[in-house]
């Protein structure tokens, strides 16, 4: 269950039809981390069925927690029995959002241990915005064996601030939920502004956290007794998915409907594609999107909240391959994510890459099938979109990445006319 074969439709736009967005990965993780906090049963609801989300379930039941899930996306989060502070290592070194445990697990327990997170690889991610964060709340650090522990001061996390010196979507996060079990306010400076940051601050506020300024730069988080919500919690729609479709939509879109979504999280993506002349209709939580006769060339620029997603720059650059004219991608967030191009130049886009930061697409340029193993769960995506696009049929492998960050892909594909199916 490993690959999925796609028959490409030669960039023909007979696409159509009504996707339902589902809950957010990027926010879902986080809050089922924060749920450490609090004793007792927590209830989200929204939640999406994808790998990372089951990843995050073992983490926490390896602490003590048990997760267990409903229909329609419900998830219950029991946390009377967490006892241990170890996170499991192999889990934590496939899920760069294990670090979030961290701050949740040493804020309820006073202590963690755990491997350098993992995850995707997209160039240098490194760890030390964190230890030196702990370290700037007084806490104690050390490493053996490839697996850190941090020690909390006997009395808790002590209060203070914290500048990070590139916004951080994760450590703004992490520091946020250790911040609600500190002994005095914690003030952290150039935060990330994500709806998902916004997102994890009303779940806490929800439990009776009191935390000041989330989705600015400057968050203030008070020490603040917390229970678990009395009503379950939704998560908030994913903008990664709804961009995804729409991107799929401008490609090969008669009338493609995304349903359960939020508009105003994606204004960059919008933008964007309205200057390379696709109609984008917003009709309360539903985007309409076909694709237009003739796609303009545009640039994109890749930037932190409420820049253009990165998490959205691989499917885009599938786009910016069917435009007529030059366009150009400058990823400024991570330094490893244009190494999927080299496979759309096999499949015949003309792309330049200037350095790991910068590249040229030259279009448009019909692309032809090939047999691909996706890098990562946004480029596989990526590659799916490729395939869809493309004359012939594909194979795209490690189809378990991409089953990290959307659930039943190849049944909402399919619903919108793609032929594709998993070996």
């Amino acid at each position: 269950m490993n690959t999925f074969i796609v028959d490409g439709l030669a960039g023909k736009p007979s696409l159509e039809g009504t996707v339902a967005v589902e809950g957010a990965k990027n926010a879902v993780l986080p809050i089922m981390a924060a749920a450490l906090l609090v004793e007792g049963e927590t209830v989200l609801s929204n939640v999406p069925d994808i790998a990372d989300v089951h990843s995050m379930s073992s983490l926490l039941e390896g602490l003590g927690a048990y997760a267990s899930y409903g229909k329609e996306g419900s998830c219950s989060i029991r946390t009377n029995d967490v006892r241990e502070t170890i996170l499991n290592e192999d889990i934590a070194k496939r899920l760069r959002a294990s670090v979030l445990l961290v701050g949740a697990t040493l804020a309820r327990l006073g202590s963690v241990t755990f491997p350098h997170p993992g995850g995707c690889v997209l160039g240098s991610r490194p760890i030390d915005l964190f230890l030196d964060g702990f370290k700037t709340l007084g806490c104690e650090i050390s490493e053996h064996n490839d697996m850190y522990t941090i020690r909390a001061p006997q009395e808790g996390i002590a209060g203070g601030s914290i500048f990070f010196r590139v916004p951080s979507v994760t450590a703004t996060e992490t520091f946020m939920i250790a911040g609600v079990r500190a002994q005095a306010p914690i003030t952290l400076l150039n935060c990330a502004m994500e709806p998902e940051v916004v997102a994890l601050a009303d779940f806490l506020v929800e439990c009776g956290a009191r935390i000041e300024g989330a989705g600015t730069p400057t968050i203030i988080i008070h020490p603040s007794h917390v229970e678990p919500p009395k009503n379950p919690f939704a998560i908030i729609p994913d903008r990664i998915e709804t961009g995804s479709f729409l991107i799929l939509g401008a490609l090969l879109g008669k009338r493609i409907e995304i349903t359960n979504t939020n508009p105003s999280h994606l204004g960059a993506v919008i933008e964007s594609l309205r200057v390379m002349g696709v109609e984008v209709k917003e009709e309360g939580t539903t985007l309409v999107v076909s694709r237009p006769e003739i796609l303009q060339p545009v640039d994109i620029r890749t930037h932190e909240y409420p820049g253009f997603p990165t998490d959205l720059q691989a499917p885009m650059s599938i786009l910016l391959t069917q435009a007529s004219g030059e366009s150009s991608v400058l990823e400024t967030v991570f330094d490893g994510r244009l190494n999927y191009v080299d496979e759309l130049v096999r499949m015949g886009a003309h792309i330049q890459v200037w350095n790991p930061h910068k590249a040229t697409f030259h279009g448009p340029t019909p692309l032809k099938a090939r047999d691909i193993d996706g890098p990562d769960i946004r480029a596989g995506l990526a590659f799916l979109l490729a395939a869809t696009v493309a004359e012939g049929q594909s194979r795209i492998g490690n189809a378990g990445l991409i089953d990290r960050g959307y659930s039943r892909i190849e049944e909402k594909l399919t619903g919108l006319g793609v032929s594709i199916k998993r070996t």
